[in-house]
């Protein structure tokens, strides 16, 4: 297993994040506590979960797994549930904590954005749990990069602790954090946390144009399958080739290329199987040279055009090539 930095934490942590959303739904609380184990055992400390996960169970069988390990080895994130105001926020973190049987979180996370919140309301209440031990550090998921800005300028002008991390869906075809959250996080040293890595399991090779589809599997469940398919089933088919010519699984190949991009600090890989936890504690050995990335980034299709490329010989000024760039500017 192989370490990064995670922003204002002073733990180093595993390159791939353990995604539980699965327990309390696939894996029962035996199965739940053999995939931590096994995670532990191989070196993944960061586990990720959230209260609405499986009605709260996800947290609970994660809590039981833990609590005879190393805690202050252990990097565990959950997020808010009920909603983004201060009572919401801080009665969610005390029966986040309650489940987990925690004194803490490392990094506690309103989920999604909410129509007319109150960015002071929230950041206060976010400090207020930092304050009173019960996070270390707090973020967002699926904020766009100028709602991040601004809670986080609420929060600095008052000397309130800041969003750290922002959790947002990245894969080969879902990529447009490309545009202006990445740079972001980049630049602000804000932790990106990427699920989704493996595209709902689009990436795994199990979902080819013309392959029959179990009716237990999320082809046969969930809409988004069988849309991506219709719509990137070619560059599918190339994408598991380089994965059998490189001699990795499709399912690793796909997180590394997310673990690859410099601004990303884990993916998440969700798993329901001691198998899946195996695969996961693989990908970081999975190297990628830049050129292999691009390579990879070139068998779809999928880079996000709203301005257009504009791939123009000799043009100085590119606003959608400014808008992706992590060196466009340095803080100090």
């Amino acid at each position: 297993m192989r370490y990064v930095a995670f922003p204002g934490h002073p733990l180093p942590v595993s390159q791939v994040c353990l995604g539980t959303m699965m327990f309390g739904d696939k894996c029962d609380a035996a199965l739940s506590e053999a995939i931590v184990a096994r995670a532990l055992a191989l070196g993944i400390n960061a586990f990720d979960t959230a209260a609405m996960y499986s009605a709260g169970a996800s947290e609970q069988y994660l809590g039981n797994a833990l609590k005879t390990a190393a805690r202050e080895q252990l990097f565990v994130t959950t997020k808010v549930v009920k909603g983004v105001d201060r009572n919401s926020i801080l009665t969610s973190l005390d029966e986040s904590l309650v489940r987990l049987q925690m004194s803490y979180v490392d990094l506690y996370l309103i989920h999604w954005p909410v129509q007319g919140m109150n960015l002071t309301e929230m950041m206060g209440a976010l400090n207020e749990g930092v304050r009173a031990g019960k996070t270390r550090l707090v973020g967002c998921c699926n904020f766009p990069a100028y709602l991040l800005a601004s809670a986080n300028a609420v929060a600095a002008a008052r000397g309130w602790a800041q969003l750290r991390c922002n959790q947002v869906a990245y894969n080969l075809m879902e990529r447009g954090i490309e545009v202006e959250i990445l740079p972001q996080a980049s630049l602000e040293q804000i932790a990106i946390t990427a699920y989704r890595p493996l595209a709902i399991g689009l990436l795994t090779g199990r979902f080819l144009p013309g392959m029959p589809m179990d009716a237990a599997t999320r082809g046969m469940t969930d809409s988004r399958v069988l849309t991506w398919l219709s719509q990137h089933g070619r560059s599918l088919e190339r994408f598991v080739a380089y994965a059998q010519a490189k001699g990795v699984e499709p399912a690793q190949l796909a997180a590394a290329w997310v673990m690859h991009h410099p601004a990303v600090t884990q993916p998440i890989l969700g798993v329901s199987s001691l198998t899946q936890v195996e695969s996961a504690a693989q990908v970081p050995g999975v190297i990628l040279s830049p050129a292999e990335r691009q390579e990879i980034t070139d068998l779809f299709q999928t880079e996000v055009t709203e301005e257009g490329l504009q791939r123009f010989p000799g043009t100085r000024y590119n606003f959608p090539r400014m808008r992706r760039t992590l060196t466009l500017a340095v803080r100090e």
